[in-house]
């Protein structure tokens, strides 16, 4: 229905964005002038959804217009556009919608809109229309190429490469494509020189990847219009220099080459360009070196230097074009200084003898040319070239010593001293130097020149006469390097001279002067070979005598004490003569030797060693006189080595190594002496050895044993001693009895168990029980158990006895009672206080009828024994008199013992009461001893005191004696067998006492 109003509605769909549904509501309705006011005064921003809805209903274009004309510029252009572009798209050119928006184009670029939006969609009309597009592409300066030139590429290629190129770069591959697609080659080339662009030249040179190997005709196209019309063309040095770096950057030597050959040599403004010159010859050594001599010939404008360089690299190797270069630039017309000139002339000769290696023709171009350089420059290659005598004379010729010390190397390794000569004369005009002078000595010397060499040695020189002197004396030039030696005073160089001339006595005389170690010892070496022997003991003497020469001797200390390492002159002194053979000789010498006042340790040392090998009757004699100066290792080594026990084993005692002395008395039977073995074994550090020593004496010495042991005794473990007594065997252990004997005083268990065992085999009872008795450190619970079954009764006793030691009562009376021995089982049962143990015991002397046992028993146990116990077993087993003493000592103690209680809980007499208050008072006034007072006058408990714990009171026995005193354990008579006891009168048996 039709709103008489519709302006609530248009609020609301503006609001909601429902713009299409409005704009259809209004034009259906008839209501354009609402349309016209909604995109006027309400919403202008929303004129393209607007104006494309109308578009849609088919409303009329000129009211279309004039709501595009009264909105102006408040209409967002690019969404119109876009709207009626895609329009465009849909209803191609049936309706001509695009047409419809030319005159609010061409108002807004009237106003100055710049917006490239409203000047595409204007330049897509001029060119639809063909209203010269061609101006408004190459004047507009505000459209989009990229917009543009797609549109146009359907319509005419010409007019899009012209859009984008107008891009100013940012559309150049649309511009390639299209100008490849068209055929727009020479466009594209010219484009291309302009633009200067190295990247974009990369875009159309370089192929695409995998296709490197093929041709592609689009490039070669491109190319050949670049180089048949772009560069001819080309005015500007900068759009030459980019492309000719595009063709090289792309790697077209052959197209390059041509493209400098139409600059270079077919006369443009850039062929006299050096660099254009030094490309085309660059280009030419790179793609097609058969061409590089021609240009070389043709071109005067180019870096020759750096074109030669090229030439000569290992990439291309053209030397002659090189050399042709140098030789062409070597010449007046082409380098007019004349230092550049020699320069050129000696990178010349440098091609030949460096690369082209042809010496030949570079000395005969040195000859053409003379000059000092040149021959320098062929000397250096002469001589690398292992050509001394040409390299020599080619020097010379330069007047050039700068190279005198490879010249004097190769010159000593070729032996060409003759032609040194010169050479080296020819150097010392203009040097001073000391391998000169020293080469010139040893020229003249080689080549036997003795007269010049004294004569230059004697005369101003700087030369190392001392090094050119070993020289000479290495080579054998011993006439020559005696001249040098005398001149510098070098007298033990001049010693050795001597002696390879066989001048000994000239020798001896130089190493008096010398007074050097080594010399006297080489002087010495060779008298001896010579069979100088008086002259070989004058320089043997002196060679032997130096100890401390300078780091020859070597102090230093360590845990076995001061050790000291001899200088090798006195080992090689005997080493020499030794090896000639020459023994006595040698004894001689070292005898002379221990007479100097300075002699060392190593002259006694030496001899010592030497006597064990040819003279061993003198060895103990030279270690007891001179012991306190030998080195005693070296020595006892010597002596071992020789088989000389004796003085080895004195040497260890001396040296207080008893360990070693004792090992090699053990080791080795000549060497063995009882009392030194004795003396020595006492004071060894490692304890093993003494127990080596008992295996050793049980083996060898087994008698001396026992003497062994005594001297030990306080140092060795006696427990492993037993170990290795009964390892070796019983007879070892009856050997060792003495032994073990006189250290059971240690008291110690395998020691005490090792002896029962000897005992108990050899059923030496008694001295087992004393043993036992008087050391317990033994398993006895063992003892007891082994000697519980032996045969013998004394043994099966011993066991008991053991047993009762270890509280162990009931074994022991068990095996007791087995022997009817019954005085040990009662003492046993005494000893154990035990009431049962007692009462069983007494019991089973009522079963097997023991009277005598029985009172026995109640006699020795009364104080352990109950006295209802006694009085039952008596009066059940009827033994009423055997129990009567018991019970007579049972009531006399219990008698005294009631006594001495009614005294003491008796009334205090008055007496005791006065004083007692006499005490009290006293306390109370301060007093002191009032206690005093009262001891004393306490009645005495004398008599009526209880007898100690230890004693029983057998007054009420008949028999008692010492005042009813009982006996001690082990005071009744030896029962064997049995107990017999007397009657006493009265009919009451009574014990014998």
């Amino acid at each position: 229905s039709k709103l008489p109003d519709p302006r609530p509605l248009i609020h609301v769909c503006d609001r909601f964005d429902f713009v299409d549904e409005l704009t259809e509501y209004l034009y259906l309705n008839s209501l354009l002038q609402y349309i016209e006011v909604y995109v006027t005064k309400v919403s202008p921003a929303k004129t393209p959804i607007v104006v494309g809805k109308l578009f849609d209903l088919g409303a009329n274009e000129d009211f279309i217009k004039r709501i595009l004309m009264a909105v102006g510029t408040a209409c967002p252009v690019d969404e119109l556009v876009e709207i009626a572009s895609d329009e465009l798209v849909e209803i191609a050119e049936t309706r001509n919608r695009l047409r419809l928006l030319q005159p609010w184009l061409e108002a807004n670029v009237a106003t100055g809109s710049t917006e490239p939006s409203t000047h595409n969609a204007l330049g897509k009309i001029y060119i639809t229309l063909n209203r010269d597009p061609k101006s408004f592409l190459l004047n507009n300066m505000f459209y989009d190429p990229k917009v543009l030139g797609p549109y146009c590429e359907s319509l005419d290629p010409q007019l899009a490469f012209i859009a984008y190129k107008k891009g100013a770069g940012e559309c150049d591959e649309q511009l390639i494509k299209v100008s490849h697609e068209h055929g727009l080659y020479r466009d594209l080339a010219k484009y291309l020189v302009e633009r200067q662009d190295l990247e974009l030249w990369a875009k159309v040179l370089t192929p695409e990847e995998g296709k490197e190997n093929e041709e592609d005709p689009q490039r070669r196209q491109l190319i050949d219009q670049v180089v048949d019309w772009a560069m001819p063309e080309s005015t500007n040095a900068d759009e030459i220099s980019c492309t000719v770096k595009a063709f090289m950057a792309a790697d077209l030597p052959s197209e390059l080459i041509n493209l400098l050959e139409r600059i270079v040599l077919q006369g443009s403004d850039f062929s006299d360009n050096k660099n254009l010159q030094n490309l085309l010859i660059l280009t030419a050594i790179r793609a097609d070196s058969t061409r590089v001599a021609g240009y070389v010939d043709q071109l005067d404008n180019f870096d020759a230097k750096d074109i030669a360089l090229i030439c000569l690299s290992e990439s291309h190797m053209l030397f002659e074009e090189a050399f042709s270069i140098y030789v062409k630039f070597a010449k007046p017309e082409h380098t007019a200084d004349k230092d550049e000139q020699t320069e050129m002339q000696v990178l010349a000769i440098g091609v030949l003898v460096d690369h082209m290696k042809d010496l030949d023709r570079a000395k005969t171009y040195a000859s053409q040319c003379d000059e000092k350089p040149v021959w320098s420059k062929l000397g250096k290659a002469q001589l690398d070239n292992k050509f001394p005598a040409e390299a020599i004379e080619s020097f010379i010729n330069a007047e050039d010593p700068s190279e005198y010390v490879k010249v004097c190397s190769e010159a000593n390794d070729s032996e060409i001293w003759a032609a040194l000569i010169p050479y080296l004369l020819m150097a010392r005009k203009t040097m001073q130097e000391n391998l000169i002078d020293t080469e010139l000595i040893y020229a003249y010397a080689k080549t036997g020149n003795l007269t010049e060499m004294e004569k230059f040695v004697t005369g101003p020189n700087v030369a190392n006469i001392q090094t050119i002197g070993d020289r000479c004396f290495s080579e054998g030039l011993y006439q020559a390097a005696k001249i040098l030696f005398i001149s510098i005073n070098n007298n033990s160089k001049l010693a050795l001279c001597h002696i390879h001339l066989e001048e000994y006595r000239e020798a001896v005389e130089a190493a008096k002067k010398a007074n050097n170690v080594s010399t006297w010892k080489q002087v010495c070496f060779a008298c001896l070979r010579a069979e100088e022997f008086r002259l070989a003991a004058t320089c043997g003497l002196e060679v032997i005598k130096y100890p401390d020469h300078v780091d020859d001797v070597v102090v230093y200390y360590s845990d076995l004490g001061h050790v000291i390492k001899y200088p090798d002159h006195v080992d090689d002194v005997v080493v020499y003569y030794s090896d000639l053979g020459h023994f006595e000789h040698l004894i001689s010498l070292f005898e002379q030797g221990i007479g100097l006042d300075d002699a060392h340790v190593g002259i006694f040392t030496e001899l010592g060693i030497l006597y064990t090998k040819h003279m061993p009757e003198k060895v103990m004699d030279h270690c007891k006189v001179f012991f306190s100066k030998l080195n005693v290792s070296k020595v006892v080594r010597a002596c071992e080595r020789a088989r000389l026990f004796e003085p080895a084993v004195y040497l260890y005692m001396q040296d207080k190594q008893h360990d070693n002395a004792a090992r090699t008395m053990m080791e080795y039977a000549p060497s063995w002496q009882h009392d030194l073995f004795l003396d020595a074994i006492t004071k060894v550090r490692n304890a093993e050895l003494m127990y080596k020593a008992v295996s050793h004496y049980l083996t060898t010495f087994p008698m001396l044993f026992t003497r062994l042991m005594e001297s030990v005794e306080a140092a060795i473990d006696h427990s492993r001693v037993v170990s290795i007594l009964k390892r070796t065997g019983d007879w070892a252990l009856q050997l060792g009895l003495p032994y073990l004997k006189s250290v059971q005083k240690f008291d110690l268990s395998v020691v005490n168990e090792t002896l029962h065992e000897l005992y108990i085999e050899d059923e030496d009872y008694e001295a087992l029980r004393a043993s036992i008795e008087k050391f317990k450190n033994f398993n006895m619970i063992a003892l007891a158990s082994k000697l519980s079954s032996h045969e013998l009764l004394e043994f099966r006793r011993i066991s008991a006895y053991v047993y009762r030691c270890n509280k162990k009562w009931s074994q022991s009376i068990e095996l007791s009672k087995n022997d009817r021995m019954w005085k040990d089982s009662i003492d046993t049962a005494n000893e154990s206080e035990d009431g049962e143990i007692i009462e069983g015991l007494l019991r089973f002397f009522c079963e097997t009828s023991e009277k005598e046992c029985f009172a026995a028993a109640l006699y020795t146990c009364f104080e352990h024994i109950p006295p209802d116990v006694a009085i039952e077993l008596g009066w059940m087993n009827g033994y009423h008199n055997f129990i009567m003493p018991f019970i007579i000592q049972t009531f006399r103690r219990t008698h005294m013992r009631l006594k001495e209680l009614e005294t003491r809980t008796a009334p205090p007499e008055e007496e005791a009461i006065e004083n007692e208050v006499a005490a009290s008072y006293n306390n109370q006034l301060g007093g002191f001893g009032g206690g005093v007072l009262m001891l004393e006058n306490q009645p005495s408990m004398g008599g009526g005191m209880m007898p100690p714990q230890g004693g029983i009171d057998m007054s009420g026995f008949a028999g008692a004696a010492n005042g009813g005193a009982m006996m001690p354990n082990g005071g009744m008579p030896q029962m064997d067998g049995g107990m017999a006891m007397p009657q006493m009168d009265g009919g009451m048996p009574a014990p014998t006492m």
